[in-house]
């Protein structure tokens, strides 16, 4: 019942995501160290309706803006930050996550267990530089294994309280489908693709 109705949700979302407009504010022209800039980028990890309220946090987690609707958009890349800033908001991998995807993502960060209360969502509409599909914490693309590496565009993911619920999806990113990311693990999710998911690598 639990894997029918997140199913049924997913069918519902994909169906949105497929017909709704994403407006967004042009990049400014500014240094990428600036307020400003940070703010552009992350915020608009998310449709315009969740990041243009949202609380945007920057690399060591300062408040750049105060948000009003409980969502939180950062960079997510682990990687070492250049002295410039992020060249691009696609290197930036920023998120917009809402509260409970937000302690999905600080358990993960510091390899501890995800406790959520319910489940939790995360976007990703710039994407993200690459990581291995398989298995946790491997952002090396020689360190991965080479049918597992994927480079990703626009996405939204489910965060399960149980990852049990959602193990009955497939782990093939090249469908077009939603696909289960670090199966068999406590930090399995559900990647949801959206419009531009493959410009970065091959598409199904």
């Amino acid at each position: 019942m639990k894997h029918s109705l997140v199913s049924i949700i997913t069918a519902a979302l994909i169906a949105l995501l497929a017909t709704a407009p994403n407006v967004h504010p042009t990049e400014p022209e500014l240094p990428h160290l600036s307020a400003q800039w940070q703010i552009w980028a992350y915020s608009t990890a998310a449709p315009s309706f969740i990041g243009n309220r949202a609380t945007i946090l920057d690399q060591n987690n300062e408040v750049l803006r105060a948000g009003s609707n409980g969502w939180t958009c950062m960079p997510g890349n682990a990687r070492p930050m250049p002295e410039d800033g992020w060249p691009s908001a696609h290197q930036a991998m920023p998120i917009c996550a809402d509260k409970e995807a937000l302690k999905w993502m600080q358990a993960y960060l510091t390899e501890t267990k995800p406790e959520l209360n319910h489940d939790g969502f995360m976007w990703m509409l710039h994407g993200d530089v690459g990581e291995d599909n398989s298995t946790p914490m491997v952002m090396n693309k020689e360190d991965a294994h080479a049918e597992h590496w994927i480079e990703s565009g626009p996405h939204l993911m489910l965060m399960p309280k149980d990852p049990a619920t959602i193990a009955g999806h497939t782990t093939n990113f090249r469908t077009g489908s939603p696909y289960l990311m670090f199966p068999n693990s406590q930090y399995a999710h559900l990647m949801i693709p959206v419009e531009g998911y493959y410009q970065y690598s091959e598409s199904p």
